[in-house]
């Protein structure tokens, strides 16, 4: 039985983890669960799993959550409710769901607690991914990944040493602009950009995957998460999001993990490794699938790819300015105030301005987080 802190629990990841406890009711047991403004939805995880305690990152909710939960439920709220769950003594594994830079500290004191941590949080390793292995390695704590593609990587490399890698593929869907004539790009709107093919996600990681600056964070991820550099980090579009992830090893041979796409697979692999438990909910077969298609991914469509190799191998600060500026420039994009085309523009602007510090502390990529969100919100 694992003891799960489920930082996250209202989104997208949480609510599929959530399925997953309920799935493996004898393996899975959440103890620790921490919401962002959903009182609702908290209330009702809570009284179905009876965690011991939980966090809502709004204290102005506290008196309405209360009044839905048990006496015998510890109630904490903001950043502190978020590092109490997290180093919870009876906790065996910590899964950070949450957007944003909200998950850097209870990472960091999870791993400092001595737990395990579930990574799906991609700004956890996209802007602290040195220091964040540094500790767990310091801690001896194993850093999981919950991204379809690094769980697939870590699933096909099954402890073989950074020696044998020659390359990390991460496949990539293409998005609903796979095909699309670049010099229709100007003319995206909105509502194309949120018409993901093959995942249903949230709105910001849909966004990302139009352009595919999610593919660009999840490459500096696997940077740090597998200890390679970065161009041994490549990524091909795979339209049928069947393949998730590839390794080439030093011999020329391939290991793929595939299956068809669902997120509760990944989670459930980080919450039970290094077990596999039985579960029917994900099938694959592939006689119906039919064709599997593999494509170099096109830089002029999608140039999200080359600011991300150039942040990861500068490393430093630029990753984190590199994430900041997106957010801010995914925001605009979603109101109206920048095109499809300029979310990429802004991005590489703010990187181009920027004084890169390298081996930062914590202080300082948050620093210059926040100084890329202030200048790129000038741009705008």
């Amino acid at each position: 039985m694992k003891n799960v802190v489920l930082l996250g629990s209202t989104g997208s990841i949480g609510t599929s983890t959530v399925k997953v406890a309920e799935d493996l009711p004898d393996q899975v047991r959440l103890i620790g669960l921490a919401a962002g403004g959903n009182v609702g939805l908290l209330a009702e995880q809570t009284q179905a799993h009876h965690p011991s305690t939980i966090s809502i990152a709004d204290e102005t909710l506290l008196p309405e959550l209360s009044k839905c939960i048990p006496d015998t439920v510890e109630i904490y709220s903001g950043d502190e409710g978020l590092i109490r769950l997290a180093t919870l003594p009876e906790a065996d594994i910590v899964l950070i769901a949450i957007v944003g830079t909200a998950g850097l500290k209870p990472a960091l004191a999870a791993i400092r607690a001595g737990k395990d941590i579930a990574v799906a949080s991609k700004e956890i390793l996209v802007m602290a991914g040195e220091i964040v292995m540094r500790e767990a390695r310091e801690y001896g704590v194993k850093v999981l990944a919950v991204d379809s593609e690094h769980s697939a990587i870590f699933q096909c490399l099954d402890g073989k040493p950074v020696e044998s890698i020659r390359s990390i593929w991460l496949t990539a869907s293409g998005g609903p602009f796979r095909e699309t004539p670049p010099e229709e790009f100007a003319e995206i709107t909105l509502d194309q950009a949120l018409k993901h093919p093959s995942w249903v996600m949230g709105r910001k990681i849909t966004i990302d995957s139009a352009t595919m600056f999610n593919k660009g964070l999840e490459m500096i991820e696997a940077r740090w998460l597998f200890g390679v550099e970065m161009n041994c980090v490549k990524v091909v579009v795979h339209p049928q999001s069947v393949v998730h992830s590839l390794v080439e090893y030093v011999d020329g041979s391939m290991i793929a993990q595939m299956s068809t796409p669902d997120m509760c697979l990944p989670i459930q692999y980080a919450l039970t490794h290094p077990e596999r438990m039985a579960n029917q909910r994900v099938q694959t077969n592939l006689a119906s699938i039919g064709t599997l298609q593999f494509e170099e991914p096109d830089s002029e469509r999608f140039p999200a790819l080359d600011l991300a190799r150039r942040a990861g191998e500068v490393c430093g600060t630029l990753p984190a300015v590199f994430n900041a500026a997106n957010e801010v420039a995914v925001d605009a994009f979603c109101e109206g105030k920048l095109s499809f085309l300029g979310i990429t523009k802004l991005v590489s602007d703010v990187m181009d301005q920027h004084q890169v510090v390298t081996h930062p502390d914590l202080t300082q990529i948050l620093e210059s987080y926040q100084w890329a969100r202030r200048h790129a919100a000038t741009l705008i």
